[in-house]
């Protein structure tokens, strides 16, 4: 099942869907259109809006601050048989160190709980040296759940009265 994606509203920040098109055009190369901020597209968006091609084109959304593109974030597919769904997130370097990934969690897990298909939100496989991906979790509420060699994961559940 398809998640329709839809625009999210932060305080600092609009998650704003990707269109199938620029998700093919920014791979190679054609940022036409987009107002982009330093450093963005980095390797971490080719590598996501690749994995949405191949599975859903929708899964994704471009980080805006003031009409600007500064990061991307999205789903590693739909919710799985126990419900569970993995986001992903990045930021372009400039902009890292002053809390909008904490606040893209926020929102996106927000908004993915609120679908009825969904019972936890996943961060999966978290590189361990990755502290400030890693506070950006804890500071949205997720939980440790697992540390393994090279990374940790975290879950976020929908809350028992939702």
């Amino acid at each position: 099942m398809t998640v329709l994606r839809e625009t999210i509203v932060t305080p600092r920040l609009t998650l704003e869907p990707v269109p199938e098109s620029t998700a093919r055009a920014v791979p190679v190369g054609d940022l036409s259109g987009l107002e982009v901020g330093e450093g963005w597209p980095h390797a971490d968006t080719l590598d996501g809006l690749a994995m949405g091609l191949q599975g859903d084109p929708g899964a994704g959304w471009f980080v805006v601050l003031d009409g600007v593109i500064i990061g991307d974030c999205g789903t590693h597919g739909e919710p799985d048989e126990a419900g569970d769904i993995e986001l992903g997130y990045g930021l372009a370097a400039p902009y890292r160190g002053r809390g909008y990934g904490t606040e893209v969690v926020i929102a996106l897990s927000g908004w993915l709980l609120e679908r009825p298909e969904v019972r936890r939100v996943v961060a999966r496989d978290v590189l361990k040296d990755n502290l400030p991906s890693r506070r950006a979790v804890e500071r949205a509420g997720f939980e440790l759940e697992s540390a393994g060699e090279g990374g940790v994961s975290y879950a976020l559940s929908r809350s028992p009265s939702s």
